[in-house]
């Protein structure tokens, strides 16, 4: 239905082909009550409140838009910088407890630092919910980002093989200047290819990240025509690291293959999936087993 006085756009509507929605709407002080009423249906339904905490606690905002990376699997491929969007006034509700951020990659605008401090001046704890790029970490950016107040986990990526020793270098410059655990990285497989060299490479990042005591959430790639790793011969696999990767809990107590005794309690007479995935996967490729004992150390 059209709405004379409506408008429809932003990615969320046609992704990368939106166009861009008009200054008043975009420099609109949020109405962070739209949602009360949905909120209060879905937590009377038995839904965890912390599931809509963002909603509910935090000013949500763009201090910076755009990304220069271009990288295939995001949405985001119509710009070649990172420029200044919004000030932190512009969706700062001084009820909330804390600042929740959008930006695609806010380290790589050139004004980062002064719209760090912005933030630091309200004296609320921040989060970046779609991550940070650590390649463009330094000692400066980890200093202040350390030291801030922070909600919550702190959210990188390491999606390409090809960045090993790049990103290795950024966990030492990260481990510098803070010990705290409640750092992850979201690990993308499945998006070139869904066969074991792709989940070596998965496993090879996974392994790096468990050295430097930062905790992966593996993320399954999943195209618009639901074929990728759900066509793999290893789904299995990719199902199982998603399990172990993403409850941390489990990801610093169990090996991969401690998860597949695990999940063998739970069924009587021949192997659990996990553990049939687990065994084909070796069989096929057994250079590859040493992946499957590592294990996180205290």
């Amino acid at each position: 239905m059209r709405l004379p006085n409506s408008k429809i756009g932003g990615t969320g509507f046609y992704f990368d082909k939106a166009k861009p929605l008009p200054d008043e709407i975009e420099h609109h002080m949020p109405d962070y009550h739209l949602y009360d009423d949905w909120i209060e249906k879905k937590i009377a339904d038995g839904l965890n409140p912390n599931q809509f905490k963002e909603y509910s606690r935090c000013s949500i905002g763009f201090l910076t838009r755009g990304c220069f990376r271009h990288c295939k699997f995001c949405v985001n491929q119509n710009s070649n910088q990172v420029v200044a969007h919004s000030p932190v006034d512009e969706f700062y509700d001084p009820s909330r407890k804390s600042i929740c951020l959008l930006d695609d990659n806010f380290f790589g605008c050139p004004d980062w630092r002064r719209l760090f401090e912005s933030l630091l001046e309200k004296n609320r704890p921040v989060k970046f919910k779609q991550g940070l790029d650590e390649r463009l970490l330094t000692d400066e950016k980890c200093r202040l980002l350390f030291n801030a107040k922070y909600d919550g986990d702190y959210y990188f990526a390491f999606d390409n093989i090809e960045d090993y020793d790049l990103i290795k270098s950024k966990l030492e410059l990260i481990r510098k200047y803070t010990d705290i655990e409640n750092i992850r990285f979201y690990v993308l497989g499945g998006f070139k290819n869904t066969d074991a060299d792709d989940l070596r490479d998965v496993l090879r990042r996974i392994e790096l990240l468990m050295q430097y005591h930062c905790v992966p959430y593996f993320m399954r790639y999943q195209s618009a025509d639901d074929k990728p790793y759900k066509c793999s011969e290893h789904v299995g696999m990719y199902n199982l690291i998603a399990r172990w990767c993403n409850q941390p809990s489990i990801f610093k107590t169990h090996s991969l293959r401690d998860m597949t005794v695990k999940d063998q309690q739970y069924v009587k007479g021949g192997d659990c999936a996990s553990a049939r995935a687990l065994k084909y996967f070796v069989e096929k490729n057994p250079e590859l087993e040493k992946f499957v004992d590592m294990k996180w150390k205290p």
